[in-house]
């Protein structure tokens, strides 16, 4: 009985790491940059109500006056017919996402077409969002980290006892190691740091110096 109550805090755990690691991954993300995404559809409401208001939350404060100015320019055009709006409209959205993308540090590499395959995680995470239930995605997270995991750590348990003198498999077994580390490494850094960027580990350290 204790033995499974440690597998399933192993698992509680497990999918944790996986969900700040996948979900810190900006680029894996990024789905604002689709015409059917987030933004394009705050972008319509705020073009047919004439009211910038709605999007001035995808950017940073130091970009909203850029915003500001873009937009009213746009409603000035799209007021010259139905070319103009369309021209409008799009050089409007595609600034508005240039900028977001700037401030997840991310490169703009254009607007992406409606029903851009985002993979499962990214639909996951947003239905869970308009639902109040998490589960699903941490039952998705678990078993990709699981999955993860156990084939990069198959590879070095099967490379690890290589000959000595065998260059060629010492290198092998090497590529598998180091493979295997930075998985571990790169989701435990995610999981330690918090959604502003700062490092608890380092947090804690500076606590305690100061303790002390």
């Amino acid at each position: 009985m204790e033995g499974k109550k440690r597998f399933a805090k192993t698992l509680c755990v497990s999918a944790v790491l996986a969900a700040v690691w996948i979900l810190s991954a900006r680029t894996a993300c990024a789905h604002c940059d689709t015409l059917d995404g987030p933004v394009v559809k705050d972008v319509k409401a705020a073009l047919e109500k004439g009211d910038v208001t709605a999007v001035l939350k995808w950017v940073k404060k130091d970009n909203e006056a850029e915003i500001r100015d873009t937009f009213n320019k746009t409603l000035t055009v799209r007021s010259k017919g139905k070319e103009a709006q369309e021209l409008a409209d799009t050089y409007f959205l595609e600034t508005l996402v240039r900028i977001h993308r700037a401030g997840e540090g991310e490169p703009y590499t254009g607007l992406k077409p409606a029903g851009h395959d985002l993979g499962p995680v990214i639909p996951a995470a947003d239905k869970a969002i308009a639902d109040g239930k998490i589960e699903p995605v941490f039952k998705l997270l678990n078993e990709a980290v699981h999955e993860g995991l156990h084939e990069r750590f198959q590879q070095v348990i099967a490379r690890k006892n290589y000959n000595k003198d065998d260059v060629v498999a010492g290198r092998e077994y090497v590529e598998a190691y180091v493979t295997f580390m930075h998985y571990v490494e790169g989701i435990y850094e995610a999981a330690r740091k918090s959604p502003h960027g700062h490092n608890h580990a380092s947090e804690e350290a500076d606590v305690h110096k100061h303790e002390h």
